[in-house]
């Protein structure tokens, strides 16, 4: 569905005629840009803007689909960017990301949203209140894009890195270390520092296309060339974040590494336990089995004295075994 259609002039809004053909042309008579937003169209409700504004079909085709990787490609008629914002849930403390599907062309701007935690409404409405940087045109959008996109990604980046720091204080806790779900806290944990490296690294190569650094920089079309460095800043802010991603993800893998040795040594602590409870109880269970043999020649087996000296033959290697494994740490 189409949830916001606007003509740009001089970077001042005004609203688009409900024909679209009308719109890209009023925008391109009065020099300005038409910006056309969606959320999750349908192949009917998007077949009229693919017809009037002539998008290719490859990349009408991963608008419609979503479940693509953050990538820039250029067509004959129109530039295609896909975003993967990344929304922090704190209640769950959990990372789900969205999409923004960019086309960019002569005059007009659509912007196809999938998902809850795209800014498109957040963004245009920061760009209606700066009417210099929206009167660059359509480039001043995919930059806006752009840069809340990579903003939010440090805010998440930041409370994926306080979550971390109370997981690493639970699992070295002498109390915490060893509970049953700190395994699988540490797994869950990893998994969403995936599912974020999935938005933010393969952004990369796009962001450094659009600053034109690096070997794979070069001039786009319908990119303005004087945005250049706003996207350099954008591309600074990603290796920032990429950064700390990979940073959390060696450490996460640290804390688990950290998590399976501990249990590693209390299981042999408690073997150790098990070990030495045993060799105590084997010690009185074997004096005990020779003498419940019955036979009738075995040594002081009619002494009157004979059942409390083997009591107290017990107790004194009890005694000393339990002194050897103590002093040991066995027990």
């Amino acid at each position: 569905m189409i949830v916001d259609c606007a003509i740009y002039r001089d970077g001042r809004r005004s609203e688009g005629p409900e024909d679209l053909s009308d719109a890209l042309a009023n925008a391109r008579a009065a020099g300005g840009f038409v910006w056309i937003g969606l959320h999750e169209p349908t192949e009917r409700e998007f077949g009229k803007v693919t017809e009037e504004f002539g998008l290719h079909p490859l990349a009408v085709e991963d608008a419609l689909k979503a479940h693509q990787r953050p990538k820039l490609e250029v067509y004959d008629d129109s530039l295609f960017m896909v975003l993967k914002p990344v929304v922090y849930e704190p209640e769950s403390d959990a990372v789900s990301t969205g999409e923004v599907m960019i086309f960019l062309g002569d005059g007009f701007v659509v912007t196809v949203r999938h998902g809850e935690g795209a800014p498109l409404g957040v963004v245009r409405k920061r760009l209606e209140q700066q009417p210099e940087m929206l009167g660059k045109g359509p480039t001043a959008v995919l930059y806006a894009l752009a840069d809340a996109s990579v903003d939010h990604y440090l805010d998440v980046a930041t409370e994926l890195g306080t979550d971390l720091e109370e997981l690493e204080a639970e699992v070295f806790s002498p109390e915490g270390g060893g509970s049953r779900n700190t395994a699988s806290r540490i797994y869950t944990f990893k998994r969403q520092i995936l599912e974020f490296r999935r938005a933010t690294n393969p952004l990369a190569l796009p962001l450094t296309r659009l600053a034109n650094t690096g070997s794979f920089g070069g001039a786009l079309p319908f990119v303005d060339d004087s945005a250049r460095p706003f996207f350099r800043d954008v591309s600074d802010h990603l290796t920032r974040v990429n950064e700390s991603v990979e940073g959390l993800d060696r450490l996460v893998s640290d804390i688990l590494s950290a998590h399976l040795a501990q249990m590693s040594v209390r299981q042999n602590d408690d073997m150790r336990k098990i070990s030495a409870w045993a060799a105590m109880a084997a010690v009185p269970t074997m004096i005990a089995g020779i003498y419940g043999m019955n036979f009738d020649h075995m040594p002081e087996l009619h002494w009157i004295w004979s059942y409390p000296a083997v009591i107290a033959v017990m107790v004194v290697l009890e005694v000393l075994l339990y002194r050897q494994f103590k002093r040991r740490g066995w027990l």
